[in-house]
C-alpha cells in the first residue's frame, strides 16, 4: 500500500513538471560592446519556451538597479497576452530596451537583473551580465606659449584617462576673447593615456577665458567632443629673457645682412671702376 501511495505522488509530481510553463531567458545583444559609463546602452533580451502548453500571460520586468537606469517616464515591465503571441506562430518573444548606464559603473562584468512570471506561477529573478568599460578621454589643457611677434599661440593637452585615443583635432571657435587669424582647427592625430601634444594657431588673444573644443575617435570609433575652458594670462608672455634672445637674434641676423649687402655693394663698384681703367 505505502510503495502504491509512492508510487501515484511520484506520477502526480512528473506530471506537474512537465506540464508547467518552461521559460528561459538569454540577452543576446548589447550595443554598444562594452557599454559605456554614462551614456545609453540598447539590450535585447529573447524569452524561449512560450508555446509550453501551461504557459498563459507572460511578464518580463528588467530592474531598474545599478548599473542602469530608465529615462523619466520608462518602466522595464513588458506584459504578453498568450493571445498575441501564440496568433504569430513564434517559439520566443524578442524584447529591447534603451538604458542609460551609470556614469559611475565599474569597468568589467556588471550584473543587471530581470523578473519573469508566467500568469499563476511563481517569479523568477534572473541575473545578466552586462559588460562596460570607459572608452572615454578626458584632457588637461594649457596655454603653453604666446609669441607677440609672431602672434603664435600654442595649446598643450594632456590625455589624463586610461584609454588611448585616435585623430584628436583641436578647435578653437569664434569667441570675444580670442580671433583666430588662418585656420581654426588643426589635427594633432593619436594620444596614448598619459602622453601629451601641442596645437598653434596664428591668433590675437585678449585676457580672460578661452574656449577649445577637443575632439576624438575613441577605441569603439565613437567620435566624440570635449570642451575645456583655459585661461590666457597676458603677464606671463610679456619682458621674457626668451622673447629678448630671440629679438637679439633676429637684430644680430639683420645687421649682419645689411653689412653683407654694403659689401657685396662696395665690392660692385670697386670691380667697376677697375674695368673703367
Amino acid at each position: 500500500m505505502k510503495r502504491s501511495v509512492i508510487l501515484l505522488s511520484l506520477i502526480f509530481s512528473l506530471t506537474i513538471v512537465s506540464a508547467a510553463c518552461d521559460l528561459s531567458v538569454a540577452l543576446i545583444n548589447q550595443d554598444p560592446y562594452p557599454a559605456i559609463p554614462g551614456d545609453y546602452v540598447k539590450l535585447v533580451f529573447q524569452i524561449d519556451g512560450i508555446n509550453g502548453a501551461d504557459c498563459d500571460d507572460i511578464t518580463f520586468n528588467l530592474l531598474e538597479d545599478y548599473p542602469i537606469e530608465f529615462n523619466p517616464g520608462e518602466v522595464g515591465l513588458r506584459t504578453f497576452k498568450k493571445a498575441d503571441y501564440i496568433k504569430d506562430y513564434e517559439s520566443n518573444i524578442l524584447i529591447p530596451y534603451e538604458v542609460r548606464v551609470d556614469s559611475e559603473a565599474l569597468d568589467g562584468t556588471n550584473p543587471i537583473e530581470a523578473r519573469i512570471q508566467n500568469k499563476g506561477d511563481a517569479p523568477q529573478v534572473i541575473t545578466f551580465d552586462l559588460e562596460v568599460e570607459d572608452v572615454r578621454a578626458d584632457f588637461e589643457v594649457h596655454i603653453k606659449d604666446y609669441n607677440y611677434a609672431t602672434n603664435e599661440i600654442t595649446v598643450e593637452i594632456l590625455n589624463t584617462e586610461k584609454s588611448d585615443i585616435e585623430a584628436l583635432t583641436v578647435r578653437i571657435p569664434k569667441q570675444d576673447n580670442i580671433i583666430i587669424k588662418g585656420a581654426s582647427q588643426t589635427i594633432v592625430g593619436d594620444l596614448d593615456s598619459n602622453e601629451y601634444t601641442t596645437a598653434d594657431f596664428e591668433a590675437i588673444p585678449s585676457n580672460g577665458e578661452i574656449t577649445i573644443e577637443l575632439t576624438y575617435s575613441d577605441t569603439i570609433n565613437i567620435r566624440r567632443t570635449v570642451t575645456k575652458t583655459v585661461t590666457f594670462d597676458s603677464s606671463y608672455f610679456v619682458d621674457r629673457k626668451a622673447d629678448q634672445r630671440t629679438t637679439s637674434k633676429w637684430i644680430y641676423i639683420f645687421w649682419v645682412a645689411v653689412i653683407v649687402v654694403i659689401i657685396y655693394w662696395i665690392y660692385k663698384k670697386i670691380i667697376k671702376k677697375k674695368k673703367r681703367k
